[in-house]
């Protein structure tokens, strides 16, 4: 699970740097860069969800432990 967490992640962290090159910031909201801006924000939700994700089974093993 760790490895599937960290290579999302990385992904995710590639998307966002791939479409922050496709922004154009006099016209953020229109055509190509309005799609970059989604997904930029769907790749932040997706790293937010594995960090989660990550955190609760990291919880899970040492409420296993006592």
């Amino acid at each position: 699970m760790k490895i599937f967490t960290i290579t999302s992640s990385i992904i995710a962290i590639i998307l966002i740097v791939f479409n922050a090159t496709k922004l154009n910031f006099e016209a953020l909201f229109k055509g190509e860069s309005y799609t970059a801006v989604i997904t930029i924000i769907a790749a932040f939700c997706a790293i937010i969800l594995l960090q989660i994700l990550r955190i609760s089974k990291k919880i899970e093993v040492l409420s296993k432990k006592r």
